[in-house]
């Protein structure tokens, strides 16, 4: 690398001082503290052969001794060279004439002869940084880009024990990149830790650092804007390294997310002329679950019709846009055209537009539209949506078919007792309780699984699934009040996390001897990762031979999860509750308890159910038999 200095430096006046050896000293203004002894060695052997070829650069403190600033593997060689060659006592010095310019000459030169330990770079920026030279100051010094020294510097805000783990090497350079998006020191070191046993990779290590932190690529960050939620009190951590934008408030986020998502909503309707307007979270939304959960029904756009003129100026657009790029275009004699161009493709986009067609007043009239937000953060509009209480009307008018909607109406009259996303849940949490009992019962997993391979299943059973994308969900969305064990993917507690360290220790061996250590465990430690691994692969299956399966090896939903106002009673619908709450206590439909929870509002229902599920105190107030308690404590949603 060129050695580049600025024009100050550049100008310092030259004067060459003799100092004794004994006099000199590692300068702390040396970026180089830590060298190789076997360089050293080396040096000094050519130093007694050929004698001091470049002068050390120095700086005098106030004791009038000489701090080395550049040249101290060459004071580390002199040192030892001096006692062959008496003559290297007096070293040739190029004193520095202050601070500033010492420092520069520091950087450069050892910049420029020799690659530094990133660490030691890290340092020597930050030590001149603190002396308020600016990042382009500091670039110049060392010959890098700015941008360099950002993130040197970004690494520099790291504690002390980072840095040190990062230069012997305990931590990858990717490791500490990725510590920087936090400030929380605690946090930094508690992570540390774990990498430095090899349990975290640079994913988890942000995951742990900023849990809750939005990436500046979600959706919702990117229709919100990093300008308005700033201005609304979110912050923000940058990731100098990945170029990448955190919002840490994701609080502030989903509020400005639902206020902006419902102001665009309110514009777009009376932009153009909707009867009503209605949002969704989703990024994607399923007309199948719309019918399914809404009862819509849908009308669609008039379609228009091109005249002679119009038609034909269409084919002859449409045959540039579709064919091949012509081998003459560019050379085409003027006013001849090859390819379609811009103005052609706008005049094409507005003919599609004709044919694409519009909605009339009447339909706008009695529907309406759903708004939502795309993956990619924009708008996206469903039109055309009938409410089911203007169906009739509707299918009167024409707008929708008649037999469409005496068919929607009769299927979508009575609305699912659950919501699909519950269902979802519960469909999870079965499996993980399926999942559960087998890691109990190895034998009868190992016949499973030799059957799903045999040709007795036909080979198309689909028992397991191996692989991210094979596997299925095993954790609710909503997971409160739900453990999963730690061999399938839940949370490790003390045992399990020191077993999963002696794993980790085993792969730091390499395969081979990672393999011999695995044997030397003992069968156990095999078949408990065999077991394990069948167990998370286990996939749902046809609802009777699951039912068979559960029943046979005694798996209990109710040992891994249990009902919660937040994971259960808020979803389901008040008269379910009022049902639920007159079956678990044997109370009857006109008893004074039944009459006052009917009348109660739906978040009181859900409290009285939280508590009937776990409060034992409430349970006891309340009379609750043995009997009953068995039963509630068996209780599970009929979703399946």
């Amino acid at each position: 690398m060129t050695n580049q200095v600025n024009i100050d430096t550049a100008a310092a006046t030259e004067v060459i001082e003799y100092v004794p050896l004994t006099d000199l000293y590692l300068s702390d203004l040396n970026p180089r503290q830590d060298v190789a002894e076997e360089g050293i060695d080396l040096l000094a052997d050519s130093l007694v052969a050929c004698g001091l070829i470049q002068n050390l650069a120095g700086l005098r403190d106030e004791a009038g001794k000489v701090g080395v600033v550049a040249g101290g593997r060459r004071l580390r060689a002199l040192n030892i060279a001096v006692a062959a060659r008496p003559d290297l006592a007096q070293v040739p010095v190029r004193m520095a004439p202050s601070d500033l310019i010492a420092e520069e000459w520091a950087n450069a030169e050892n910049t420029a002869r020799e690659e530094l330990d990133p660490v030691d770079e890290v340092r020597a920026y930050h030590r001149m940084a603190e002396k308020a030279l600016s990042t382009a100051k500091i670039s110049q010094a060392f010959g890098v880009t700015e941008a360099h020294v950002r993130r040197r510097l970004a690494l520099a805000g790291l504690p002390d024990p980072v840095l040190d783990a990062l230069k012997t090497g305990e931590i990858s350079m990717g490791q500490a990149k990725a510590m920087t998006v936090s400030e929380d020191e605690k946090k930094i070191l508690e992570v540390l830790e774990r990498a430095k046993r090899g349990w975290f990779n640079e994913y988890q290590i942000k995951s742990a650092l900023k849990p809750d932190a939005v990436d500046g690529d979600n959706r919702k960050a990117k229709f919100v804007g990093r300008e308005a939620y700033e201005v609304s009190g979110g912050s923000i951590t940058l990731d100098l390294f990945e170029d990448e934008v955190l919002f840490n408030n994701p609080d502030i986020l989903d509020r400005l997310f639902a206020e902006k998502l419902e102001d665009e909503a309110t514009r777009l309707q009376e932009a153009e002329g909707w009867a009503w307007v209605m949002t969704t979270e989703d990024s994607n939304p399923f007309w199948y679950e719309l019918q399914r959960d809404h009862g819509f029904a849908r009308t669609y756009r008039i379609e228009g019709v091109l005249s002679d003129e119009q038609t034909e100026r269409y084919d002859e657009l449409a045959d540039l846009a579709n064919g091949p790029l012509s081998v003459n275009a560019g050379h085409s004699p003027a006013g001849a055209m090859d390819v379609l161009d811009e103005d052609g493709q706008r005049e094409l986009d507005a003919l599609q537009e004709i044919i694409k067609g519009e909605y009339s007043d009447a339909q706008k009239s009695l529907s309406g539209i759903l708004v939502h937000v795309s993956h990619n953060g924009s708008v996206e509009i469903m039109r055309g949506l009938v409410r089911q209480d203007d169906q009739a009307e509707a299918a009167a008018q024409g707008i929708i078919e008649d037999s469409r909607h005496s068919d929607a109406g009769k299927a979508l009259k009575e609305k699912p007792a659950f919501s699909q996303k519950f269902v979802e849940d519960m469909t999870a949490i079965r499996l993980a309780a399926v999942q559960t009992a087998l890691l109990e019962k190895p034998d009868y997993l190992l016949s499973l699984f030799a059957f799903a391979v045999s040709p007795a299943s036909g080979y198309g059973n689909d028992l397991f699934g191996f692989g991210y994308n094979a596997t299925e969900r095993n954790t609710p969305e909503i997971d409160d009040q739900f453990v999963l064990d730690p061999r399938l993917g839940g949370e490790r507690d003390e045992d399990a996390e020191t077993a999963f360290e002696a794993l980790q220790i085993m792969a730091g061996q390499g395969k081979a001897g990672g393999f011999a250590a695995f044997r030397d465990a003992g069968k156990k430690l095999c078949n408990g990762e065999i077991t394990a691994f069948l167990a998370r692969a286990f996939k749902m299956q046809d609802p009777e031979f699951m039912a068979e399966i559960e029943a046979e090896i005694g798996a209990d939903i109710r040992m891994i999860w249990t009902p919660s106002a937040e994971n259960c009673f808020k979803r389901l619908k008040g008269p379910q509750l009022d049902a639920l709450y007159l079956a678990m206590l044997d109370l009857s439909a006109d008893s004074a308890a039944c009459k006052s929870l009917a009348k109660s509002k739906k978040g009181e229902k859900n409290e009285a159910l939280h508590k009937l599920f776990n409060d034992p105190e409430h349970q006891t107030a309340l009379g609750v038999t043995a009997e009953q308690k068995a039963r509630i404590d068996a209780w599970v949603p009929e979703c399946f």
